[in-house]
């Protein structure tokens, strides 16, 4: 993180301006190069615009990308978007879909949204291309077939687009992850014996929205014997002594988001706490070593254990525990990092953004340890965006202890 949140007058920060055009001139030049006429969704990319958590799983919101013109956006908040998207103004048009199926078939609403694509399509040119698609409900397919319209994958395209990031874009990644560094201080203050999973999900929740996060994706808050396996979800558990507590903190600042884990230990830790910590630290820090342009996902999963090795059956079930993904405006992005995938290796480039990460065991049952990072491809290497300290296990939450307050 460079300078601070807030655009000034008197430095140079995240220019917005910048960052919409070059996100749309990346989506439109990688549609062109992959045949395609039209792409739908990645909205805020494409367009700079959002609706917040309102529109979630509602399916009621498209943009339409051609090759030539302004992006065309259908918004249930058309109105809005003309005065507070000056950008886009003379471009967002009302959207009445199906919402998910709640509006009676009978109606055609669905029909009447593939229709208003055909003409969009018709006016620039592109109504008999291939029209790329990142995520659409089956009724909506079916209606633009009927339009005689080829529906196809456009998610490839746009994951590709998105997958080198600008330098306004890595400033925001940064800020995200800055935000998640003050949450983890907080955090590491409130574990003590009584404090449950559910509390630690709640600070985290007030210690980003208060510092502005548009969207606290999700937390998990794991500990204890809930360690064992990673259960992927937080829970009203009562954290104990001698309990490891790791916590995923996913959250998206200006639509950039975080997957940032940390482990801790209430009290003072066992040998094989603190074994089982060390070996996950270790394993990071190799795969962190190995990225640099011209290396490859492979390069990095051969850093970690097998499967076999953490006591699990095969690589599937490690899939979500030794790993790395892409991270930008999802916190599923290009490239894929696992053991799974090592017979086909993705090169790694400058401006790739991802996130790595690990997980032990503890070899007496006391729990596990799960450390993540985020890193940055740079010219001869990486640096790390993810900064509260990880070197070794923290305890905290008796007296004595490191984080005791």
């Amino acid at each position: 993180m460079k300078y601070g949140l807030m655009g000034v007058d008197f430095e140079d920060r995240v220019n917005y301006e910048r960052l919409r055009k070059d996100r749309l001139e990346k989506a439109r030049t990688q549609m062109i190069k992959d045949g395609l006429g039209a792409d739908f969704d990645n909205i805020r990319y494409i367009t700079g615009t959002t609706i917040g958590e309102w529109a979630r799983n509602k399916m009621a919101r498209y943009v339409i990308l051609t090759a030539e013109g302004d992006p065309q956006l259908f918004d249930p908040a058309t109105p809005s978007k003309r005065i507070t998207s000056p950008w886009i103004s003379d471009s967002v048009h009302p959207s009445v879909g199906s919402m998910r199926g709640a509006i009676p078939p009978e109606e055609g609403n669905v029909e009447t949204v593939a229709s208003e694509i055909k003409k969009v399509l018709e006016k620039y040119g592109a109504e008999k291309m291939p029209v790329g698609v990142d995520i659409m409900d089956v009724p909506l397919i079916r209606a633009l077939e009927a339009e005689n319209i080829e529906v196809v994958d456009g998610q490839q395209t746009m994951l590709d687009a998105r997958m080198i990031k600008t330098p306004d874009e890595i400033e925001l990644l940064k800020t995200a992850a800055a935000m998640v560094d003050a949450t983890y201080s907080e955090i590491v203050r409130a574990i003590r014996p009584g404090m449950r999973e559910n509390d630690l999900v709640a600070i985290a929740n007030k210690c980003l929205y208060s510092m502005g996060s548009d969207l606290v994706e999700c937390v998990n808050s794991v500990s204890g014997s809930r360690s064992q396996p990673h259960p992927h979800v937080f829970s009203d558990r009562m954290i104990r002594p001698g309990d490891m507590v790791y916590l995923d903190i996913m959250h998206s600042f200006n639509g950039y988001r975080t997957c940032y884990y940390r482990t801790f230990v209430c009290g003072h830790p066992t040998k094989a706490q603190e074994e089982a910590y060390n070996k996950a630290y270790q394993w990071l820090q190799a795969s962190i070593k190995a990225v640099k342009p011209g290396a490859t996902t492979a390069d990095i999963a051969a850093c970690w254990p097998t499967a076999q090795e953490i006591g699990l059956k095969d690589e599937k079930e490690a899939y979500l525990l030794q790993f790395g993904h892409g991270i930008g405006m999802s916190i599923w992005e290009k490239p894929v990092v696992s053991r799974l995938f090592m017979d086909k290796p993705f090169e790694l480039k400058e401006g790739m953004v991802f996130a790595l990460e690990t997980y032990c065991p503890s070899a007496d049952g006391k729990g596990g340890a799960r450390i993540e990072d985020e890193v940055v491809v740079t010219k001869d290497g990486c640096e790390v965006i993810t900064k509260f300290p990880a070197e070794e296990l923290i305890s905290c939450g008796l007296p004595g202890t490191k984080a005791f307050i």
